[in-house]
């Protein structure tokens, strides 16, 4: 009788837990949570950060420099497919997200983190590699800026705020 009843507890501690691993999957399998907004770390259960300087990614721009209202291109490319991702511009001056996305690439989508479009996440578990987005500066200035990238290979790896060289801003528009 006890061994009959540790077998079950053992099959229901089982299904529990798959239960939640499936959940848990399935909530981040759209994009990321708002919850990442901030520090840009995935939310999911025994996660593994690896190191941004031992990453298989870059994210950077053709533009060294931009004026307030200006579009840049930026590119994502990485030697490994991933599933998900979370991209922002960031102010060099103190951290914040600044600017929008106007260009996303199939597989992605806008996030509001703190303003409407000012985050690009992933849309589905596809596999991906090269992506091509294209960020609009304020109409007011904002200072220099870099993207940020974290980028999730499988469930338990991820790499966190991978980051462009700076983009510097020049004048007026």
């Amino acid at each position: 009788m006890e061994e009959s009843r540790r077998a079950h507890i053992a099959i229901a501690g089982w299904a529990c837990t798959t239960l939640c691993l499936v959940s848990c999957a399935a909530a981040f399998s759209h994009g990321a949570s708002l919850s990442a907004c901030t520090d840009m770390m995935p939310r999911h259960l025994r996660m593994q950060l690896h190191s941004p300087s031992n990453n298989y990614v870059t994210v950077h721009t053709n533009m060294s420099f931009y004026f307030p209202g200006n579009k840049v291109p930026v590119t994502v490319r990485s030697t490994r497919d991933f599933m998900g991702f979370l991209l922002q511009a960031r102010k060099v001056s103190n951290d914040e997200v600044a600017g929008t996305f106007v260009f996303i690439p199939p597989g992605s989508k806008l996030l509001t983190c703190f303003e409407d479009g000012d985050t690009v996440t992933h849309s589905d578990k596809s596999l991906k590699r090269n992506l091509s987005f294209v960020w609009k500066a304020p109409d007011q200035p904002i200072g220099d800026i870099k993207f940020f990238i974290s980028v999730v290979q499988s469930y338990f790896v991820y790499w966190a705020k991978i980051e462009s060289t700076v983009v510097a801003q020049r004048g007026q528009n």
